[in-house]
């Protein structure tokens, strides 16, 4: 059996590689690259391999940097069967939509500036077309039903986000477990990950290789000071989320907040059409939630507690920008990239009463990194504005495990050789020592690495 790694190398992005037997070649996730235009736009429009050649691809759950890049992989030529859980082929439906249409817009917001620069026109990496194509190759597999394909391959339950998965495979005597995203224990809504046993080669996330989480409850602790805080401030709390599981999350939170009389019953906005899109699914796919977040969804009040608004016009979310009262605005990208949170953000970090509030990881290169970073100044829209507003960061509403589930989880399931992904630098080298220390074989594969295994 034969391993390459073509993304989320040392990086957390455009997670993506081939497995490959004596019978069988198949594509393990085509996630978007996301940093710097340039960069992405050479690694997201190229692949490094045909995509024709696949006898099939698995996909272990919806989010962008894992899926994203699907919808051009079948405008290049695949047209294999996808496998992926029921939630993750619903959630893509809106998701991968969105996607094409964000990329139709940017392409013509280039193509307006270099136009007069009297240069060629790009165009987008796909459209939205191109993505309702990508659907029809979706086929659905359950949570432990088993698909034979010249190899065996099931789904075991990530815990990450809503239909997340690991992916076991069997195959030349093997036994071959990829985390995807591997999630955390105890988080809201959904359940705790799956921890197999007997296995060979571990292929594992790494993302937050080198950093610890408080307890959630921690973090809601932390998220009624800063409502409070900014409440008294008379400002708006504004929260970058991503539209797939961390803005359903934060909304739960805040209505437990509200419901147990912890902070007052302000207006809470969720401007962003895909999270509204989103949150229809979570409520369609109840058969992943853990008991409480079951429990909640049979109250009624899951998502949609005291004065919660779901936006999706663009004349409603214009309006909010006249508000002068405190509230929160839940909105996308989650790292502040696009979307209409660059507009909430333009018009609130200048003044000193706001809160921004990260809930999420921030990959290099990218808007939600340079606040967190602490920039005094950041451009948005290519102009440049003063952050006089307040960030602040809680990690422990990430969906991601972190040091001490990664090493657990590795030594729970025991195998003979780890390959480290999906992590930068500091994390994937830090968790790698780690794990060597314990006595196992770890590998952090390079872009186009090649193992035999």
């Amino acid at each position: 059996m034969d391993i390459e790694f073509y993304g989320a190398t040392r990086e957390v992005t455009g997670s993506k590689f081939i497995l490959m037997t004596e019978g069988v070649r198949v594509l393990m996730e085509c996630g978007l690259y996301q940093g710097r235009r340039k960069e992405s736009e050479k690694k997201n429009r190229v692949f490094p391999f045909d995509p024709e050649e696949f006898d099939f691809m698995i996909l272990s759950h919806a989010h962008i940097d894992h899926s994203g890049n699907i919808p051009n992989l079948v405008k290049q030529g695949f047209t294999s069967d996808i496998f992926a859980t029921t939630a993750t082929i619903d959630l893509l439906k809106y998701m991968l939509i969105d996607s094409g249409y964000i990329h139709e817009r940017d392409a013509e917001w280039i193509n307006k500036k270099i136009k007069k620069r009297g240069e060629e026109l790009i165009e987008p990496l796909y459209t939205v077309g191109d993505a309702e194509e990508s659907l029809t190759y979706f086929r659905p597999l359950y949570y432990h039903d088993e698909e034979n394909r010249s190899i065996n391959f099931k789904f075991l339950d990530a815990g990450h986000i809503l239909g997340s998965a690991e992916v076991l495979i069997q195959a030349e005597g093997k036994r071959v477990l990829f985390t995807g995203d591997l999630g955390r224990n105890n988080l809201p809504i959904i359940r705790d990950p799956e921890v197999p046993d007997d296995i060979d080669i571990l292929i594992m996330e790494s993302t937050y290789g080198n950093r610890l989480h408080r307890d959630i409850k921690d973090a809601e602790k932390d998220l009624e000071e800063i409502i409070k805080r900014t409440i008294r401030k008379k400002g708006k709390i504004i929260i970058p989320s991503f539209a797939v599981e961390r803005a359903q999350e934060v909304i739960y939170s805040i209505n437990s907040l509200i419901i147990e009389e912890r902070i007052p019953d302000i207006p809470i906005y969720v401007d962003s059409p895909l999270t509204v899109d989103v949150t229809q699914v979570f409520l369609k796919h109840p058969e992943y939630f853990d008991e409480e977040a079951y429990k909640m969804l049979r109250e009624n009040h899951i998502f949609n507690y005291g004065k919660i608004n779901y936006i999706k016009s663009v004349e409603q979310s214009k309006a909010l920008n006249n508000k002068e009262e405190p509230m929160i605005v839940i909105s996308a990208s989650g790292m502040c990239e696009h979307g209409r949170i660059l507009h909430h953000l333009k018009n609130s970090i200048g003044d000193e009463r706001n809160t921004i509030l990260i809930v999420g990881f921030q990959a290099k290169n990218t808007l939600g990194r340079r606040l967190v970073d602490g920039e005094k100044e950041v451009n948005i829209f290519g102009e440049p504005y003063k952050r006089r507003a307040q960030v602040v960061e809680l990690d422990e509403f990430s969906a991601h495990a972190d040091r001490n589930d990664l090493i657990k989880f590795a030594k729970s399931v025991d195998p003979e050789r780890i390959f480290l992904v999906h992590g930068e630098e500091g994390q994937i080298e830090s968790l790698g020592e780690a794990l060597k220390d314990l006595g196992y074989k770890v590998d952090i594969p390079e872009f186009g690495s090649h193992f035999k295994i």
